[in-house]
């Protein structure tokens, strides 16, 4: 989807739920369709995808890639691989969050229950009504369409303000939380957005928006029918007048990089604040020492982003400097995963060294002391993982993890020379046992390791060199040998 960022928006991806609390399901055979799922897992997901010529027309499509269409007679398949006459969709927003969808060519809505769903209501009843349960990572940044501007956690204020050009630092980071079908907005300081505008500790009904969906873009609709929208110089974001959402209330949710600050040998912070050289020469961190790390989808090279929107680069004389304004080879860096250290090599494959004057240069063979650097992950304070069959979140009755939820819980990510400990919601830490559970009730902190190898997932290494992964059966165990789909995590 495009997006006024300069991050790609996210796609909308959810699960809809009927009036049984049952999620509409695409089964691996036969393209069936059903409303039988009672968690949001793969074959619940569903992506909306608009029509170019007519903004309102929407199709559905399954996680087989198939789109879901009726007939002139009301019946539902999903085996379409393009989008036909038949799969064209309208969404009927209702005054409680709800959606209807209406065939665009016939005009009948689509319902029902467990294996009888049909498009054929002339009206909308409670069978035809469907709850929106986003699917995406719920951590993300949030764009003004209007303003063309970030959110961010405005501390002075203790407010949301959407001034930022670029959504930089851990203040840019959105967490929304859902409950019984309606959303909230989390700061990254655990506060959330109340339809006032100010930021309160508990989740309440001031504090709860309904989502609606207009071209696109989101909406947040509060609990007196007005809409969330950025007010004043500095676009305090509370509820306006409106009780129709404009471009003024619309919002991109965009993909939330890691952004990381570098610290080389000298024990100073890697720095853009003496102009384009890039240099490790700062004692402090601040915007100039936060650097965006954007993972190429394709060979799983990092880019990392200065706060002014250029990219580290290689040049003449094998000096790093920030003078990269598109993506090419020169910017593209290989990350060696050291455990509490990383090392970086350029693309003229040799590794990045401090110099005795803090300049960074792609002069080294061998990894030695200045060619180490502690990486620190800046914008994750709040960590919520999702694996390949779900969330990660305590399991009910024991001090283990379940890889495979629909509903997640928040953990504390603190940070620890390089490496990281994991707080539980009741305050303990995660640990290893010796049967390779990972268990969240340790009374002291044991490290855990980041490894960024793809764009948007991150795997996890123990102290024990091995990494978490979610097994056959849910859990959560900390013994993967080697990363593969099971142990890659989006956070």
């Amino acid at each position: 989807m495009p997006t006024n960022g300069i991050n790609r928006a996210l796609k909308l991806q959810f699960g809809l739920i009927n009036h049984e609390n049952r999620y509409l399901t695409a089964e691996n055979f036969g393209f069936k369709v059903n409303a039988s799922g009672t968690s949001m897992k793969k074959k619940q997901i569903w992506t909306l995808e608009q029509d170019e010529q007519d903004g309102q027309i929407v199709f559905l499509r399954s996680h087989l890639g198939r789109y879901l269409a009726s007939d002139k007679d009301g019946k539902i398949s999903c085996g379409a691989e393009k989008p036909d006459h038949d799969c064209h969709f309208l969404i009927v927003p209702q005054s409680d969050g709800r959606w209807a969808l209406q065939s665009e060519p016939y005009l009948r809505y689509f319902g029902g229950s467990a294996d009888y769903l049909s498009c054929f209501a002339q009206v909308v009843g409670e069978q035809e009504l469907w709850a929106v349960h986003l699917a995406l990572h719920p951590q993300a940044s949030l764009l003004s369409v209007a303003r063309k501007r970030y959110a961010h956690l405005s501390a002075s204020e203790g407010e949301i303000s959407v001034d930022s050009n670029i959504p930089w630092g851990v203040d840019s980071l959105v967490t929304l939380v859902y409950l019984d079908g309606k959303y909230s907005l989390k700061t990254c300081n655990s506060r959330f957005l109340s339809n006032d505008g100010k930021l309160v500790k508990e989740n309440t009904n001031a504090t709860s928006f309904t989502l609606e969906l207009k071209s696109g873009k989101l909406a947040f609709k509060d609990c007196e029918g007005k809409y969330l929208t950025p007010i004043g110089p500095t676009g305090t974001l509370r509820s306006g007048r409106c009780s129709k959402p404009g471009k003024d209330e619309l919002f991109d949710l965009e993909e939330s990089h890691p952004q990381v600050v570098f610290q080389a040998v000298n024990k100073r912070f890697v720095s853009v604040k003496q102009g384009v050289s890039i240099s490790a020469n700062q004692d402090a961190e601040t915007d100039m020492e936060t650097f965006q790390m954007e993972i190429d989808k394709e060979n799983k090279k990092a880019m990392f982003r200065t706060n002014g929107g250029s990219y580290w680069t290689l040049v003449t004389h094998a000096e790093i400097q920030s003078t990269a304004t598109e993506v090419e080879i020169n910017t593209m860096f290989d990350i060696e995963w050291r455990g509490q250290r990383v090392a970086l090599k350029a693309s003229n494959g040799k590794y990045v060294c401090t110099k005795k004057n803090g300049q960074l240069s792609a002069v080294s063979d061998t990894v030695g002391d200045d060619e180490l650097f502690l990486m620190k992950l800046i914008n994750r304070p709040m960590l919520i993982l999702h694996g390949e069959n779900g969330f990660v979140c305590h399991h009910k009755n024991s001090n283990t993890l379940d890889a495979n939820r629909s509903v997640y819980d928040i953990f504390s990510l603190i940070f620890n020379d390089g490496a990281y400990n994991v707080k539980s919601v009741n305050a303990k830490f995660w640990y290893i046992s010796t049967s390779g559970f990972v268990c969240t009730d340790g009374d002291k902190p044991e490290d855990f390791f980041l490894e960024f190898l793809e764009h948007g997932r991150v795997a996890i290494k123990g102290s024990n060199g091995k990494y978490l992964r979610g097994d056959k059966g849910g859990t959560l165990m900390g013994d993967g040998t080697s990363v593969d789909a099971s142990s890659l995590w989006e956070y």
